[in-house]
């Protein structure tokens, strides 16, 4: 029961947040291969970094495996993830004559593209981003080996030795924009010609996020931010909050992550979450703030977004019921969001 003690909460929920429309394409990939093959359908990795989502997937019949090997010989399609896989992957799909599908976000395609494009223009290609993530593994697995070099930190970029064929540099979709920006501005203070991606590599769902968390943090006591720990967009997210004037920020995945002790003093928050969040998560901290405080909402919204991404022609025929739409959408049924 709400305590008629405790001084009102306001609650700055930021808009826009959770699911993008790659990672909802992702989820729609593999809902509709389930209709169209029936169970099981294999997916190579996480399909987006959510536990709700995969545990979701794997009750409707998908199954998760980390290699290729691990699928017995079948006829059954195999989905690759939406943070896109070296070509190597697709190469051993076909060996072992697996039927696959490959939900790799288009905006992750696009720097793929970009990072060829400068290899075809002869120059050695910087990656800017996370060592160990997916996104980083796909994409450099696209290119020759030794054709490219990942660049985590400004100090990375202070000892880059200078190529004879010059730079040009590509990122990661999910990171952090300011921190991004100082490592270019690095870089090309060191480079003068390093050459620009053809469009801007940092995805407008990224972007937009961060913008939301920036216009919310201001004077917050506590910043909630609603993800899995292996996100890159939410653990930037946790950063951009403390950058932009929250005291304290902390990623959660569900309510029940929650230090409600710590929090006796909170008097502004702000709640948001990662582009794999489903709104059920969020819905769920809100049910369980509103439980704890009196509540007053401000909607901090920097966006509109109305993106959306087909899935691939083979499935586009398959029916999609309102059941499957509110799972896709990430507003599934409230009792399922485990803890909030």
């Amino acid at each position: 029961m709400q305590s008629s003690a405790h001084p009102g909460l306001t609650l700055r929920l930021c808009g826009p947040r959770g699911f993008c429309a790659g990672v909802d394409r992702a989820i729609q990939i593999v809902v509709l291969a389930l209709k169209k093959y029936g169970a099981p359908v294999y997916v190579r990795h996480e399909i987006v970094h959510n536990r709700y989502v995969v545990e979701g997937l794997e009750a409707r019949g998908a199954i998760f495996v980390k290699e290729l090997d691990e699928i017995p010989p079948t006829g059954q399609p195999v989905i690759f993830s939406a943070h896109g896989v070296p070509k190597s992957v697709p190469q051993h799909a076909d060996s072992l004559n697996l039927l696959y599908l490959d939900a790799t976000c288009p905006l992750v395609s696009k720097v793929h593209k970009q990072a060829l494009r400068h290899i075809r223009h002869g120059r050695h290609v910087l990656l800017i981003g996370h060592s160990g993530h997916p996104e980083v593994i796909g994409t450099m697995g696209q290119l020759p080996e030794g054709s490219a070099t990942l660049v985590e930190t400004v100090a990375d970029a202070e000892t880059l030795a200078a190529g004879e064929s010059g730079f040009g540099y590509v990122t990661q979709t999910t990171l952090s924009v300011e921190d991004t920006a100082a490592i270019i501005e690095r870089l090309r203070q060191r480079f003068p010609d390093l050459a620009d991606p053809a469009a801007e590599s940092i995805c407008y769902a990224t972007t937009n996020r961060q913008e939301a968390v920036k216009m919310a943090a201001g004077g917050a006591d506590h910043f909630l931010i609603v993800g899995a720990p292996n996100s890159s967009n939410s653990r930037r997210l946790v950063e951009v909050a403390l950058k932009a004037g929250a005291k304290r920020a902390l990623l959660v995945r569900t309510a029940a992550d929650i230090p409600w002790d710590e929090l006796e003093d909170v008097r502004v928050m702000g709640l948001s979450a990662g582009a794999s969040a489903p709104e059920i998560l969020v819905d769920g901290i809100i049910d369980a703030i509103r439980e704890r405080y009196a509540t007053r909402v401000e909607l901090a919204e920097t966006a509109r977004e109305t993106e959306m991404f087909p899935v691939m022609r083979a499935l586009r025929d398959e029916p999609l019921t309102a059941e499957d739409m509110a799972f896709v959408n990430g507003n599934g049924e409230r009792s399922m969001a485990g803890g909030a």
